[in-house]
């Protein structure tokens, strides 16, 4: 088995987080800050390459209807680009709540309101990631 990578994209960030090498805890690594696709997806090819990473899962925004907007559309479209420039295996996951997870977290180990802005895009990066290994886990067992 290989590590697998996180991503919660937002509209500014790019949370980023890594598995370990058996699949089992989701690790949040750091915050890319947007700027164009071709810089921002270099970085992440960077970190892949850099990681050994076999598969990236990609936080899906639904609704929490369950419907796709536009946020859901951009994530597709971020996917498409993409796999054109790394070809290993990229799948989605539901993230709705991942973020407010991530804050309840951050504030039960009472972190700072400037620390929790800086780290909160990886820590949901970590939940995205974490619910699909646990699901990997469940499907296996």
């Amino acid at each position: 088995m290989a590590a697998l990578m996180g991503l919660d994209l937002g509209t500014k960030t790019i949370g980023v987080a890594v598995s370990d090498g058996m699949r089992t805890v989701a690790t949040p690594l750091e915050t890319v800050k947007r700027t164009k696709f071709a810089a921002d997806a270099a970085r992440l090819v960077e970190i892949l390459a850099k990681r050994r990473i076999a598969g990236v899962v990609l936080g899906l925004p639904r609704n929490m209807d369950g419907t796709e907007g536009p946020r859901c559309q951009s994530t597709r479209a971020f996917a498409r680009n993409f796999s054109r420039l790394w070809p290993g295996p990229i799948t989605f996951w539901d993230e709705r709540l991942s973020t407010v997870a991530a804050e309840k977290a951050l504030l039960e180990a009472d972190t700072t309101r400037k620390r929790r802005a800086e780290v909160i895009d990886h820590v949901a990066a970590s939940y995205i990631l974490q619910g699909a290994l646990d699901r990997l886990r469940y499907l296996a067992g």
